[in-house]
């Protein structure tokens, strides 16, 4: 009888502590208390899949691993992975949708791209790309939004390559959304 091979399961691991905001005296910019939405994302991309093309051969088909998948979604993985670190950067101030607290303004997270691009058979690199809108939440009027894109060489070409370029370049991503994030709610608190 022929074993099947167990599937590997990928998460982003330990989330680490960024030095950039505490290490410049940055810690506790985000000021004022914020629901981060749950991340939507398109139907292919909503499943424990991991997705990879073949750019070399046709970049409008898109795969996916056969012994190896994620923990939950990557939208899932993503929110989970963005709020952690905005609460780390606020001092907390990322209210629950369980929890029945007011937010000052909500954080909308659209996750359009989240794979691995084989550019020839042995090299690839990884793409992730989504949109950010901050909303007031007692207006409902949107007070900012901006596309985020990063890419990644990666370092092997399998998908535990995929899964490490995806996680440093998912951290590096939410660093650039804290970013501008800060700078946002900043402009906001000068105009009020």
């Amino acid at each position: 009888m022929p074993q099947s091979k167990i599937p590997a399961v990928y998460d982003f691991g330990l989330q680490q502590v960024s030095k950039t905001y505490s290490a410049s005296g940055q810690q506790g910019q985000l000021w004022t208390s914020l629901l981060i939405a749950e991340m939507k994302s398109p139907v292919w991309l909503n499943s424990n899949a991991i997705q990879y093309r073949l750019a070399y051969r046709d970049p409008t088909q898109s795969y996916t691993y056969a012994n190896s998948r994620w923990a939950a979604a990557p939208a899932t993985l993503l929110t989970h992975r963005i709020r952690n670190r905005i609460a780390d950067v606020t001092n907390d101030k990322v209210v629950s949708t369980s929890n029945g607290a007011r937010a000052d303004f909500t954080l909308h997270l659209e996750l359009e791209e989240f794979s691995q691009v084989f550019d020839t058979v042995d090299t690839s690199h990884v793409v992730i790309r989504l949109r950010a809108s901050l909303v007031h939440r007692s207006s409902r009027l949107l007070k900012a939004q901006r596309n985020f894109s990063m890419e990644q060489a990666a370092p092997t070409a399998n998908a535990a390559g995929a899964v490490q370029a995806l996680t440093e370049s998912s951290d590096k991503l939410t660093e650039n959304l804290i970013t501008w994030l800060a700078e946002e709610l900043e402009r906001e608190e000068k105009n009020h």
